[in-house]
């Protein structure tokens, strides 16, 4: 379903269920992911028994969608998302929760990268855009793009979680945003909404952060041999040096998380 079919189909159901469908547009496009896929399919299938009258079937089906959505972050697994994956034989790990983002640039390609001690690690390929800014302020909204790019790796970040920048003006941000000033934003920012009248990324993490007092960002020293940091330092080089040179990052990401992260937990104290 089109961008313009879905808004159109939205248009015929009356404001309760305009709402409810509204919240699960994002499922509506393909998934790989076969409980996403459902999700999608059954907002798909209400929208249609919307256009021909039949708004308590609709109903029924976007309570069915709902259900699904709501079990989403168990059912969904991150290998699933595209630029996402895990390593799964720390996903049901007990040590507290803590994850390293980084970011690179070089010339015209950029790349982000995050790593957590759960398995769950991200990297994102970048060609600066019409609304980037340049200079030190594209690196640094680079560094804060990738904290978001982790804290979206779950439908709802953990409580407790601490996030490690190698940064000191992201780690700045994130706090006065954690601290209620969530308007301020780096240099040259452009505000404007993105497609599809989107909020920018950074405003969607200042407000998140600005929610979760229960989160610590802390600094973490670049190239001091921390594992999370070198691992989500490692991921983001790859995702930029695939800009210029495209190759399947797939394997080598995971092999280089697995590594990083064995490295991890067998130096936490028993």
């Amino acid at each position: 379903m089109r961008p313009d079919e879905f808004l159109h189909a939205l248009d015929l159901l009356p404001a309760p269920l305009h709402d409810r469908a509204l919240a699960l547009r994002g499922y509506v496009m393909p998934r790989r992911c076969e409980t996403c896929q459902a999700v999608g399919d059954a907002v798909r299938v209400a929208l249609t028994a919307a256009r021909y009258d039949e708004l308590g079937p609709a109903a029924q089906l976007l309570d069915t969608a709902e259900q699904l959505a709501t079990r989403h972050h168990l059912a969904c697994r991150p290998e699933h998302q595209p630029g996402r994956g895990q390593v799964r034989r720390w996903a049901e790990t007990s040590a507290p929760l803590i994850a390293a983002t980084d970011a690179s640039w070089k010339g015209r390609a950029g790349g982000i990268g995050y790593v957590a001690s759960d398995g769950r690690y991200g990297l994102r390929s970048r060609r600066p855009g019409r609304v980037d800014p340049t200079g030190c302020s594209r690196v640094l909204v680079s560094e804060l793009r990738a904290v978001e790019f982790l804290l979206t790796a779950y439908d709802t970040p953990p409580g407790g979680m601490t996030v490690l920048v190698d940064s000191l003006p992201a780690l700045n941000y994130l706090h006065r945003w954690q601290g209620g000033e969530s308007g301020v934003m780096p240099a040259g920012y452009d505000l404007r909404p993105r497609h599809a009248g989107r909020k920018p990324t950074l405003v969607r993490l200042a407000e998140l952060v600005s929610e979760r007092p229960d989160l610590t960002f802390a600094h973490v020293k670049a190239h001091a041999h921390h594992a999370l940091n070198e691992a989500a330092d490692s991921l983001a080089h790859m995702a930029r040096r695939r800009v210029e040179e495209p190759f399947d990052v797939r394997p080598r990401a995971h092999d280089l998380v697995e590594a990083f992260l064995r490295e991890w937990h067998v130096a936490l104290p028993v």
